[in-house]
């Protein structure tokens, strides 16, 4: 589709699955928490019940691993009735902080793609997550010199958006999103009258799925690649 980006003076970026993998160790923990379990309820069933927490949790804990571990763990003492054995915490405590140490893992064709936009556009990062988590795989990443400001927000949603751009003092005219979610980083910024870029990842969590007729409905251009955005914006 045909997008007019000559307006455009600040890229924004998603980071998770957007820069670098991370829902993938999000679902491999999933697997490893159901086999924990397993002796209490089936596979099936122990992913609805950690969903359900983590949605009940939301508000308490925000995104991220930590409020991911403490959902594991309370939904591993409602699934045991209280019964789960303390070498199970640990074993769950274990899982979170391997997903904490994991090493980062660069999307291909990022740093070249920021390479190639940090010399004409205003380059930074809208992520939503746990602030030191965020911060340290961020350091990790090596691409912290690429950006001019990072902002690690509670949610993305179109008042998160809206006053960060304010602070910001950047005009929604000459913004534009670029992310792997479409209900966190696209949709927000359309009805903001933005633009924004769909970068698909291979797995998205339930939480972060639009119905087909948002999709369909929504203009936005959706590329394959990352790199693909270098077509759009020379």
């Amino acid at each position: 589709m045909e997008v007019d980006f000559s307006t455009i003076k600040v890229i924004g970026f998603d980071a998770d699955d957007t820069l670098w993998v991370n829902e993938t160790y999000f679902r491999e923990t999933e697997e490893r928490f159901a086999d924990l379990l397993e002796s209490y309820e089936t596979k099936n069933k122990v992913d609805q019940e950690l969903f359900k927490m983590e949605m009940q949790n939301l508000e308490l804990y925000g995104y991220g691993i930590k409020g991911f571990v403490l959902s594991m763990i309370e939904s591993a003492l409602d699934l045991s009735n209280n019964a789960i054995p303390q070498e199970t915490i640990v074993e769950i405590l274990k899982l979170g902080k391997k997903m904490i140490a994991h090493p980062v893992e660069l999307l291909d064709g990022v740093e070249e793609v920021l390479q190639f936009l940090e010399k004409k556009y205003r380059l930074i990062v809208l992520t939503k997550g746990d602030l030191l988590d965020q911060e340290r795989k961020l350091e990790r990443s090596g691409l912290s010199r690429y950006f001019h400001h990072v902002e690690v927000l509670s949610d993305k949603k179109e008042e998160n958006y809206r006053n960060l751009l304010e602070h910001l003092e950047i005009s929604i005219e000459e913004f534009l999103m670029i992310g792997n979610s479409l209900k966190s980083d696209v949709i927000p910024i359309l009805n903001l009258g933005g633009k924004a870029v769909h970068v698909p990842f291979h797995t998205t969590w339930v939480h972060e799925l639009v119905s087909e007729e948002e999709e369909r409905t929504n203009n936005h251009l959706k590329l394959n690649s990352i790199r693909d955005v270098m077509k759009y914006l020379n």
